[in-house]
């Protein structure tokens, strides 16, 4: 495939829709930016039986600068890891250079943009390009991409390029087209909103095999509906993607004899008024991992890029409730896209199938449970499950070759469930209180593919806040976990103080008291001991302007942000971050 030549044709086309567009333009130009640094120095830890890092001192920075002249913006995006990128983000983030770069057009009609840019069609099941700097995700598109909306109820969308990795783009190349149409405002029909979209999302890459059994362009297509009337809404969208060579997530490879297809359904209804409320989404998904390579780039000698969320085409979150708690996010579910088939453990799924209920009610001031300010309670359940369907791990000869074929709607074994329900009270002018009980089940071998392990907990939390004149404010809470196996039992508590609306302090602390060395755990050896997770610092904000000073010990695991994680490394140390915008 000619990628110049597609560039061409893509630049000339974008011309001449701008060309169409173009008038005179009296506003002056305009620079606006933003830089952030996060840095951290990793200290020794005789408890923990952790030495400094080889590179202790490591700092993640970004200085975006924006000029905007009319219906005309550039930018760029400069980006410096010194001496190298803070632990466990993607290798490939080293040094200092320029990451991403970009022209607009933005006028009533066309939004076109040469450069890097983001995008998501729909949910994001089949596309979405965008950055989240805690994660370390920036797996921005460059390329090209116009918007067309020839009125305020029709959007279409073109894109064309390739992923960003690094400092630099990866080998497959990426074709998209999304449309969204309002229909109840084209119908010029009143009392309801009525909206569908269709996506097309393509991706080249060559393949390696001689002669390959699928095709080197993978297409994938989407149709969504939305629909809302009075205090009922409900959406929907199907995805399928075409065949192609599984990915097995056991070797992070692909074979030329294990083909096959995916798809990806999501609906989400609800009702909402005042004082009450309920949201349920479901969600199936097969064989949906989609990256713009097949295979994920070996980065050292376990770790892939797929470890570092690299080359995503698709956003697939998790979709449980995100708790604030301390104590629910040491059993985290990620979300079971893809196809596993590893006969040495017993595994086999391609992928889940469940989904989550949000529900809620608001106590009128004045009823008995309600009392003079009024109770608010909040619940939520979500339970996912292996796909059902028949899986094998070989052929008659009794060689490795893995083939499934699921049912639709029929489940296997379960991975997770969360169960919870929050108390919400204001109990006088000054102070108010939460209180809330959780209950989680864990499959860690279906989950993960490792230890075989599963972890049901009950979980407690109480958090109350007193406030003092106008901004003074402190903030405790108190929390409890029991758990029937793993390092069982944990506690945590916190204390925060909010002085005005520029200074802030906080101290948390996390003890696991129940490990036992002897007992199966999912990570032996990881902080093989009783101990307590300590953090203090605090924070000061002037503006757009914010400096926080930290100092602590961070357990390794999952942080998560919106559904989606990344595995961070046991560590002490001091950290600083500054945020800024101009």
């Amino acid at each position: 495939m000619k990628t110049s030549y597609i560039t061409v044709l893509f630049v000339l086309f974008t011309s001449l829709l701008i060309a169409q567009e173009q008038k005179k333009d009296s506003v002056k130009g305009r620079i606006s930016g933003s830089f952030e640094s996060n840095s951290q120095w990793y200290l020794n830890d005789k408890n923990r039986d952790i030495q400094h890092d080889l590179v202790p001192l490591r700092s993640n920075n970004y200085l975006s600068l924006n000029y905007n002249y009319g219906k005309w913006t550039t930018g760029l995006q400069a980006e410096s890891y010194e001496s190298l990128a803070l632990l466990n983000y993607n290798p490939k983030y080293k040094g200092t250079n320029l990451a991403t770069y970009f022209a607009n057009y933005k006028s009533k009609k066309i939004d076109a943009t040469i450069g890097h840019f983001y995008e998501q069609f729909g949910s994001g099941l089949l596309l979405r390009s965008y950055e989240d700097r805690s994660l370390g995700i920036n797996n921005a598109i460059r390329g090209g991409r116009v918007n067309f909306k020839p009125n305020e109820n029709i959007s279409l969308t073109a894109l064309y390029g390739k992923h960003r990795t690094g400092f630099d783009v990866g080998k497959g190349e990426i074709f998209g087209f999304d449309s969204n149409f309002n229909l109840s405002s084209l119908l010029k029909k009143d009392g309801f909103e009525l909206s569908f979209g269709l996506s097309y999302v393509g991706r080249f890459e060559k393949s390696y095999f001689t002669t390959p059994n699928f095709s080197n362009l993978t297409n994938a297509y989407s149709g969504r509906f939305s629909f809302a009337k009075n205090k009922f809404y409900i959406n929907g969208e199907y995805n399928l993607k075409s065949k192609d060579a599984v990915l097995i997530a056991a070797t992070n490879k692909i074979s030329n004899d294990f083909i096959k297809p995916g798809s990806a359904v999501l609906v989400n209804f609800g009702y909402s008024k005042k004082g009450l409320g309920f949201d349920t989404t479901l969600r199936r998904l097969e064989n949906m991992t989609f990256l713009s390579e097949r295979e994920p780039q070996f980065l050292g000698t376990e770790r892939s890029s797929l470890f570092y969320n690299d080359r995503l085409m698709n956003f697939l979150p998790s979709l449980t409730k995100q708790n604030h708690s301390n104590l629910s996010s040491i059993y985290v579910y990620q979300a079971q896209a893809g196809v596993n088939i590893d006969p040495t453990n017993g595994i086999a799924k391609a992928g889940e199938i469940g989904g989550q209920v949000d529900f809620f009610y608001e106590f009128k001031k004045g009823s008995s449970f309600g009392g003079k300010y009024g109770t608010k309670v909040a619940l939520n359940c979500s339970n996912w499950f292996n796909l059902g369907g028949k899986y094998t791990f070989e052929d008659q000869y009794g060689n490795y070759a893995p083939n499934y074929k699921t049912d639709f709607f029929s489940t296997k074994e379960k991975y997770y469930s969360d169960y919870n329900i929050e108390f919400s009270k204001k109990l006088s002018s000054k102070v108010n209180g939460t209180i809330s009980y959780i209950n989680q089940y864990y499959n860690n071998r279906v989950i993960t593919g490792a230890a075989d392990l599963l972890i049901k907990t009950n979980i407690v939390t109480a958090e109350s806040t007193i406030k003092f004149a106008k901004t003074k404010s402190i903030t405790f809470g108190l929390e409890h976990m029991w758990a029937d196996s793993d390092r069982k039992n944990w506690m945590s508590s916190s204390l925060e103080y909010n002085h005005n609306a520029n200074w802030s302090m906080y101290i948390t602390d996390m003890y696991n008291y129940g490990y036992n060395a002897n007992a199966d755990l999912i990570s032996h050896g990881v902080d093989a001991f009783r101990i307590h997770f300590y953090n203090f610092g605090g924070s000061y904000k002037k503006g757009s302007t914010r400096v926080a000073l930290n100092y602590g010990r961070q357990r390794g695991g999952l942080v998560c942000a919106g559904g989606v994680c990344r595995y961070v490394p046991q560590s002490t140390g001091i950290s600083l971050s500054l945020s800024t915008a101009f």
